[in-house]
């Protein structure tokens, strides 16, 4: 059964798991994520997903009479993800939660904090994800992007540095975007770009009346291109550094293009379980010092080449010289 974070809601009376489930929900790419929670233990010790990915699109023509059509078959390629465990644990010391008075409940501040860095670890994998590189990460957009038909502009890059830049280039920024947009197989669900990207597109909007700005059930505001709304990624766990990241020499960045879907663009889960998984420290039994932890076990998948794409090289700062 595929669900969505506010679908499992519905299925839990467990006010905790609720408040662990609406703060996930808090980052936009986990709230529109669809997750299928169907894969299973063949054998060993791994959680594999098999699926088709469709890599070349069904054709039709006109045919005169008596003639026949020219055969033409939509072609799939077949792939298969592990799933992969990620999260984070905890120690608080009883002396610590129950002595120690302050403005700060440990158990809630630790816990918050681990989702956090879970989120923020999750949308890292999303986009980066290698398992050629870490063999305990599932594969990300840029590596299934990579050399496919939708990734855009890898050549020579759009200069958006600076506002007289964006006054000559602006409209180029744009027909770029739309050509990528225009090589996907329906409208997606958000456009990915860091937030160091976040100033450029502001400079771009202030001279184009395809951008407007709106905001989403939390009163947050976002922008969109075109009716599609831009999400900016944080940073890496941990880090200041932009999960899309930018290139230190040449100053350019990328944004992505995702439609979420069971035919496109999803995550897949244990069956039966949980999206979220979590252990709260048990003060009433022996032992000084208690952990706790938060967990997901997932990956992502990619049912079509054209459900996702790239637009490389946006120059959003001054390159190194």
């Amino acid at each position: 059964m595929a669900v969505t974070l506010e679908d499992a809601k519905k299925l839990t009376q467990d006010k905790l798991y609720l408040g662990i489930i609406d703060e996930f929900q808090k980052d936009t790419l986990l709230n529109a994520m669809v997750f299928d929670d169907c894969a299973t233990l063949n054998g060993g010790s791994t959680l594999a997903y098999t699926y088709n990915r469709v890599t070349t699109y069904p054709t039709a023509e006109f045919r005169k009479i008596n003639a026949e059509y020219t055969p033409q078959e939509a072609k799939t390629t077949q792939y298969t993800v592990n799933l992969k465990i990620f999260g984070g644990s905890y120690k608080i010391d009883r002396v610590i939660q129950n002595d120690v008075k302050g403005i700060t409940n440990q158990v809630d501040f630790q816990s918050t904090q681990k989702m956090q860095a879970v989120k923020a670890l999750f949308s890292d994998t999303f986009i980066n994800g290698d398992s050629g590189q870490n063999e305990d990460a599932f594969d990300g957009l840029d590596k299934a992007l990579t050399g496919s038909s939708t990734e855009y502009n890898k050549t020579e890059a759009i200069d958006l540095s600076t506002e007289d830049a964006v006054k000559t280039n602006g409209g180029n920024f744009e027909r770029m975007l739309d050509d990528m947009l225009s090589e996907l197989d329906g409208t997606p669900t958000f456009l990915l770009a860091n937030k160091k990207m976040q100033g450029a597109i502001n400079a771009v909007a202030r001279h184009s009346n395809l951008f407007r700005v709106d905001r989403n059930e939390f009163g947050v505001p976002y922008v969109s291109y075109s009716g599609i709304p831009f999400y900016y990624v944080g940073s890496k766990p941990g880090t200041n550094e932009p999960i899309i990241k930018v290139d230190a020499e040449t100053g350019t960045t990328d944004i992505y293009a995702v439609r979420i879907g069971l035919d496109g663009v999803h995550c897949v889960t244990p069956s039966g379980q949980p999206l979220i998984t979590y252990h709260l420290p048990d003060f009433t039994t022996a032992g000084a010092v208690k952990e706790g932890d938060v967990e997901m076990v997932a990956a992502m998948v990619m049912k079509a080449t054209k459900s996702a794409g790239v637009l490389r090289k946006i120059q959003i700062q001054k390159a190194s010289e």
